[in-house]
């Protein structure tokens, strides 16, 4: 197997000429025939037994090419591929040129990484948003604390009371008739959550364990079930039981049960600094993606658009293999959301076009710069990856060759080096839009539950 030749046939595409030697290819076209002959029936031969010579009489002296071709090609196209030093980028399209007493001559197209120029990517002005950490901050992060280590408490010597789960029995009536999606039975409701229609947690309020009564509500005009909107309605409903989410208190012993630290004031410092932290990052991070947005657009490139589609697949992919973590797929997820796969692509596609820019201008700051990777570091980021996955650090070197790891690494030194040599000015984060500060939009009432909100 060698290369030919390689030639420039259009911007970023390349056609490489390759031959494979006959014999080779006879030892491909004579496997292709073994693993094929069993499957052949010729009038005179039993299964499997029809010589070669007279199946290619029969059938065509190429009737066994194909699959060899498959076989040699993959191989062939790799050697050819690394002996041409291209950056491709693309699947190759594959013409078989001749075949005959010499072997096969084969012809594949291919997109190879686009010529790459940047000016201008070192002093780039960025305001870095770091938002204070407040009092209520801290607060509300220890409340989130305590309402993990709570504990579920039957509530048997007073009434319902708002924030209690409320576990009901309920049939709702309309002008007298049972709607659908208007029963449940051993429902948890939580009063004062707002999940059922207005009024109705109200009125359950101040009821006992053992009572049955009736709620009367008022579907809201914009109900979803448009034969229920704006109507009357009563739910016949039995108050089974109440539980209360008892809090622990918060003292000094709540402190010691939950982190390593003896006192309420230290526990706060803690969490002060963790979340003063976690702002720095989130700041940081703003300014990366800032950073990448003034880089890609000072990116002079013309970039075959397979990389765009490539880059695109990886995030349908990525996306897929989240989603069977959680024991889901696309399949499911589409399912529910009435999306399509193509749909789904074009929501990912801006995304990808961001990444394979932004890729591209860092690679070639790396080159410009001269960054370098140690061996030490390629090292170090075989055993992150190997932790990251959970895998052993030598499959990890069988899965992914050196050579991409310190590309990988000499992008994160050219996102470091840009990063150093950006005028940053930290600032206060923007205030939230009216709307974003009074909070999200309710969800659209269920369909599922004609009771609920």
């Amino acid at each position: 197997m060698s290369l030919q030749k390689s030639e420039l046939v259009e911007k970023n595409r390349y056609e490489l000429t390759f031959d494979v030697a006959r014999d080779v290819f006879d030892a491909a076209v004579d496997k292709a025939y073994r693993k094929s002959v069993k499957k052949i029936r010729i009038p005179g031969f039993r299964p499997g037994k029809a010589p070669r010579s007279i199946i290619e009489k029969m059938y065509g002296k190429g009737v066994f090419y194909e699959d060899a071709l498959n076989e040699i090609l993959p191989d062939a196209y790799s050697d050819a591929s690394r002996e041409s030093g291209l950056t491709i980028v693309s699947r190759p399209e594959f013409d078989v040129d001749t075949i005959d007493e010499n072997g096969v001559t084969v012809k594949a197209k291919v997109y190879v990484k686009p010529e790459v120029e940047i000016e201008g990517y070192t002093g780039l002005e960025v305001e870095r948003p770091i938002a204070p950490v407040e009092d209520k901050d801290v607060d509300e992060e220890i409340e989130r604390v305590r309402a993990r280590n709570s504990r579920m408490t039957e509530v048997t010597d007073r009434p319902a009371q708002k924030d209690d789960i409320a576990v009901i029995d309920y049939e709702g009536f309309a002008d007298g008739v049972p709607f659908d999606g208007g029963k449940g039975e051993g429902h948890e409701l939580k009063l004062g959550s707002g999940q059922f229609i207005p009024g109705f947690e109200d009125q359950v309020i101040g009821h006992s364990v053992g009572d049955e009564f009736d709620v009367n509500v008022t579907f809201p005009e914009e109900y979803h079930a448009k034969e229920l909107a704006g109507k009357p309605a009563v739910f016949k409903v039995k108050l089974n039981a109440l539980k209360f989410n008892e809090l622990p208190a918060l003292d000094d012993e709540f402190v010691r049960d939950v982190s390593e630290f003896d006192t309420l004031d230290e526990y706060r410092k803690d969490i002060r600094a963790k979340l003063e932290e976690k702002n720095r990052q989130t700041a940081d991070n703003i300014v990366e993606n800032k950073l990448a947005e003034m880089l890609i657009d000072k990116l002079n490139a013309d970039i075959p658009e397979c990389m765009f589609e490539t880059e695109t697949e990886n995030y349908v992919r990525d996306y897929d293999n989240r989603l069977r973590s959680q024991g889901l797929d696309l399949s499911t997820y589409f399912k529910y959301t009435g999306m399509t796969l193509d749909a789904f692509r074009q929501q990912m596609r801006p995304q990808a076009e961001k990444q394979v820019k932004s890729r591209l201008a860092l690679e070639k700051i790396a080159a410009l710069e001269n960054l370098t990777v140690t061996d030490e570091e390629i090292e170090e980021e075989y055993k992150r990856i190997a932790q990251a996955y959970g895998v052993e650090q030598d499959r990890v070197k069988e899965l992914v060759d050196a050579a991409s790891v310190a590309e990988d690494l000499k992008v994160s030194h050219a996102v470091k080096f840009v990063r150093e040599k950006a005028v940053v000015t930290d600032v206060a984060p923007e205030a939230p839009a009216p709307a974003e500060a009074a909070g999200e939009a309710p969800a659209e009432e269920s369909p599922a539950d004609g009771a609920e909100a």
